[in-house]
């Protein structure tokens, strides 16, 4: 019996993607674990790879299509014998330059029941799971129980994503009714309301792509649902810039060139360690909190931002978390992050500094439990331990918190400890 491709759900924000090349052409035999297409989501260009093995019979969505809903059919498998007769009446696949705003029944055709390319493990409670042969294998390398994950995959599907980015022991996360319903939009005049205002003025209009309304829809929940407060500290950093500039110099020959950045996230991963309490996040109905210091830093790209997590952090050396968050930058300009490279993390760091900006407030991006904002280093006067004035160069940094997590005592512990590190940068080497 034929068996539809469904257009996958590739981050756990996707709705819709533009399937932008296929890998493949009709007639061709997949198996799998092959790769059959490009999409691209919200936050990257990612490939999509074969569930079920067979011949590729019909292709229903074009490439360079766009707005084509997650568990769309884009094309069809065929056993061997089997013929595009055989097919029947597939639901018409969305064309190109079709409306965002088509109704349920022409954006979700029935979808026809998946086969499995080889038998599928059975969870303790006597359910089915699928997952992918390569799923298989990399969970049993990993030690990973397939019943504790999330399948991204058609039809909940474990892919080869989900497990390269679960942790042994975790438990997937709620899905269906069970998941909290997503913030609705705030209230305003409608779109209609806004052309009409501006109707005898000159304007474009900038679609938004996908990764803009994910951003939007985040920060407009987590604005709405999170109860943010905001603790403010100014950091002299003579004393960094002294020790980095020595650094940089024994490590000229070595090709790596420290940046204040680097240091930032090497303090607030040595904070979370010594103030553990506040390496934590909301998960709904309980508070997570993380042994390890994964820290998300805010990269900003052509049309929006990601937030690529540096895992492990204080347990690196400088010169370690400088290469990989050079790497993280560069690849996610590109789009090339996968889903486990920026999600996680319990804290995020967002440095306007070098574009200037003296302070500012940063949204908490769910769920973390907090992000520090940092802004420019700029010579001020200050009043030296000795009661005599001076210059030194001060940065002003703003730590938002969510109040669910993280009491105000606790945040000016974790803020302090972050400021300790940074005065006194020798320290974060012992």
């Amino acid at each position: 019996m034929p068996t539809e491709i469904l257009m996958p759900a590739l981050s756990p924000t996707m709705e819709e993607g533009t399937l932008a090349k296929w890998l493949v052409k009709e007639g061709d035999t997949v198996s799998s674990g092959d790769l059959l297409a490009e999409i691209e989501t919200d936050k990257a260009t990612m490939e999509f790879e074969a569930v079920d093995e067979g011949i590729v019979g019909k292709i229903l969505v074009p490439e360079g299509s766009e707005n084509v809903k997650v568990n769309v059919a884009i094309a069809v498998l065929l056993e061997d014998g089997e013929s595009t007769d055989d097919i029947g009446t597939s639901a018409p696949a969305p064309a190109a330059a079709k409306p965002a705003a088509a109704t349920a029944e022409e954006a979700a055709p029935a979808a026809a029941p998946e086969k499995s390319a080889s038998p599928a493990p059975i969870a303790a409670s006597g359910s089915r799971i699928f997952a992918t042969p390569l799923a298989r294998r990399i969970a049993a390398d990993k030690g990973l129980d397939l019943s504790a994950v999330k399948g991204s995959g058609p039809k909940g599907r474990i892919v080869k994503a989900d497990v390269e980015s679960a942790v042994p022991g975790t438990k997937p996360a709620a899905t269906g009714a069970t998941a909290a319903a997503p913030a609705s939009a705030p209230a305003g005049p409608g779109t209609d309301q806004v052309l009409a205002m501006y109707q005898d003025r000159d304007f474009e209009e900038v679609p938004l792509n996908g990764m803009r309304k994910t951003i939007a829809a985040r920060l407009t929940e987590a604005k709405q649902t999170i109860p943010h407060f905001y603790l403010r500290r100014d950091i002299q950093l003579d004393a960094l810039l002294k020790f980095r500039s020595t650094l940089n110099k024994q490590l000229e020959a070595r090709g790596v060139k420290l940046s204040v950045n680097d240091f930032i996230i090497k303090a607030s991963a040595l904070a979370l360690q010594a103030v553990p309490d506040a390496n934590a996040v909301w998960a709904g109905d309980r508070i997570l909190k993380l042994a390890p210091s994964d820290v998300a830093v805010a990269v900003a790209i052509e049309g929006g931002l990601f937030t690529p997590v540096l895992k492990d952090s204080h347990l690196k050396s400088l010169s370690a978390l400088s290469a990989e968050m050079k790497d993280l930058a560069t690849r996610a300009r590109d789009k090339k992050l996968a889903p486990h490279e920026y999600q996680g993390g319990s804290f995020a760091i967002s440095n306007l500094g070098m574009f200037g900006i003296d302070n500012f407030d940063a949204v908490i991006n769910p769920p973390h439990g907090s992000i520090l904002a940092v802004g420019a280093g700029t010579k001020k006067p200050v009043v030296n331990e000795d009661g005599e004035l001076g210059v030194a160069t001060v940065m002003s940094v703003t730590l938002s918190v969510d109040h669910r997590v993280i009491d105000g005592a606790l945040g000016a512990q974790f803020l302090d400890a972050i400021k300790s590190n940074l005065e006194n940068p020798i320290g974060m080497l012992a």
